[in-house]
C-alpha cells in the first residue's frame, strides 16, 4: 500500500488556499472526500455557502470562536483561541487515524508552527499515520524543517509588473 502524499502551498502569494480547494475539488470530481481545517484565519471560509453545497464530499471545519484574526486579539483571548485550535489538531489527528476522508487540508498550519503553537514534531507525528491519505500543508513561512516532511512544495509569490507607456 502506498503512502498518501504531503503537499505543501507555502509564500506571501496570494491563492495557497484556493489551490487548495481547487485539489479538494478534484478529489471530489474523482469520488473522494476532502475535510477541510482552517486556522488563524478569522471567520475564514466558514460562512461560504458555495463550499456547504460541496458538502458530504468536501466538509469544512474551523474550530477557532473568535471571528477575528489571531494576530488581532489580545493576549487572553489568543490564549483562549489556542485552546480551541488544540481542539482542531486533536480532530486532525482523529481524521488521519480514522483514515476519514482521500484528502486533508490543514489551511494556515505552517502559521500555527511559525508561532510555537505546534512543534515541527507534532506536525511530523501526524503525518506520519496518514496510510493513504494526502495530506495539503498551507502558509506563509516554510522551514527546511518542514519541506522534508513533503513529497512536493508549491512556493507561491505575488508578482507585479510596471506598465510600460
Amino acid at each position: 500500500m502506498e503512502k498518501g502524499h504531503v503537499y505543501i502551498y507555502a509564500g506571501e502569494g496570494r491563492g495557497k488556499s484556493q489551490a487548495a480547494i481547487g485539489k479538494a475539488v478534484q478529489t471530489a470530481e474523482a469520488g473522494g472526500r476532502t475535510v477541510l481545517i482552517q486556522f488563524l484565519k478569522g471567520k475564514g471560509l466558514e460562512g461560504s455557502e458555495f463550499l456547504r453545497r460541496l458538502e458530504p464530499e468536501i466538509k469544512l471545519f474551523r474550530f477557532e470562536k473568535s471571528d477575528e484574526i489571531y494576530e488581532e486579539l489580545s493576549e487572553e483571548r489568543k490564549q483562549e483561541e489556542i485552546s480551541n485550535i488544540r481542539n482542531g489538531i486533536n480532530f486532525a489527528r482523529k481524521v488521519v487515524s480514522t483514515g476519514e476522508c482521500d484528502l486533508l487540508i490543514l489551511d494556515e498550519v505552517l502559521g500555527l508552527v511559525e508561532k510555537g503553537i505546534l512543534s515541527v514534531t507534532e506536525l511530523k507525528e501526524l503525518l506520519e499515520c496518514r496510510e493513504t491519505m494526502d495530506v495539503i500543508l498551507t502558509g506563509i513561512n516554510l522551514s527546511d524543517e518542514i519541506c522534508v516532511l513533503a513529497d512536493e512544495v508549491s512556493k507561491i509569490e505575488t508578482v507585479k509588473f510596471k506598465v510600460w507607456e
